[in-house]
C-alpha cells in the first residue's frame, strides 16, 4: 500500500496543481517562523537558492513528525534579485517599492520542493525561473497595485503572472510551474518513479 501523500503548504495554487494532476492528498500546514528562519540563513550569508531548499525541508520535516507513515511534499519560492532577496509586500506602499527596485531588471524565482518520509528527505529539487520586468512608468506601477492589491499582497515580488502582472514582463526562461510555486514536473517524475503513481 502506498504511503498516503500530505502537502505541507497552505497554498491554494500548489494544491490546485497537485490536484489537476491527479494526486489524491490532504493538507497540513506546516508552523515554521519563516521570516526567523530566512534571516539567521542570511545572516550566514546563506545563498538564495539554499534558503529556498532549507524553508522547504524544515516545512516538510515538521509535518513529517506528526505523520511518519506519509510522504510530506514541504515547499518554499524564493524571489531575488542578485542577492536580494524579496518577501511578500506588507502594504500598496511596499509593492510599488518592489516594482520599482524589479523594473527594467531580471531576477529569479527559486521554487524549491522536498519530499520527506521514512523519518529522513527522500527527494529535493530548486527550480529556477529568470524573469526580465519591462521598465514600466511609475504611474502604470501605481496603477497597477492599486488595481490589485488584494490579490498581489500575497505574492512575492508583487505580481502575480497568472494574472495581470504578465503585462510586467519582456521575456520569461523557465518553467511556468515553478513561477507558479511548485516544481510540478520534476516532483511528478519522482512520484512516477517510486511507484507512488502509476505509469
Amino acid at each position: 500500500m502506498n504511503a498516503p501523500i500530505i502537502l505541507a503548504s497552505g497554498s491554494e495554487i500548489r494544491a490546485q496543481l497537485l490536484a489537476n494532476a491527479g494526486l489524491d492528498f490532504t493538507v497540513s500546514v506546516a508552523r515554521v517562523d519563516e521570516d526567523a528562519v530566512r534571516a539567521s540563513l542570511q545572516a550566514e550569508q546563506a545563498s538564495p537558492r539554499d534558503i529556498a531548499d532549507t524553508l522547504a525541508e524544515l516545512k516538510a520535516q515538521r509535518v513529517a513528525a506528526r505523520h511518519p507513515e506519509a510522504l510530506v511534499i514541504g515547499c518554499d519560492q524564493i524571489l531575488a534579485l542578485g542577492q536580494e532577496i524579496f518577501n511578500k509586500p506588507q502594504t500598496p506602499r511596499d509593492a510599488l517599492v518592489q516594482l520599482q527596485a524589479l523594473r527594467g531588471q531580471k531576477h529569479q524565482l527559486l521554487s524549491a520542493a522536498v519530499i520527506y518520509g521514512e523519518g529522513k528527505p527522500l527527494w529535493r529539487h530548486v527550480g529556477v525561473t529568470r524573469l526580465f520586468m519591462r521598465d514600466a512608468s511609475d504611474a502604470y506601477l501605481k496603477d497597477y497595485v492599486d488595481r490589485n492589491w488584494h490579490s498581489i499582497q500575497h505574492a512575492v515580488g508583487a505580481y502575480k503572472l497568472e494574472e495581470e502582472g504578465v503585462r510586467l514582463f519582456t521575456r520569461i526562461e523557465g518553467d511556468y510551474f515553478n513561477v507558479l510555486g511548485l516544481p510540478l514536473l520534476e516532483l511528478l517524475s519522482y512520484l512516477t518513479l517510486r511507484g507512488t503513481l502509476p505509469s
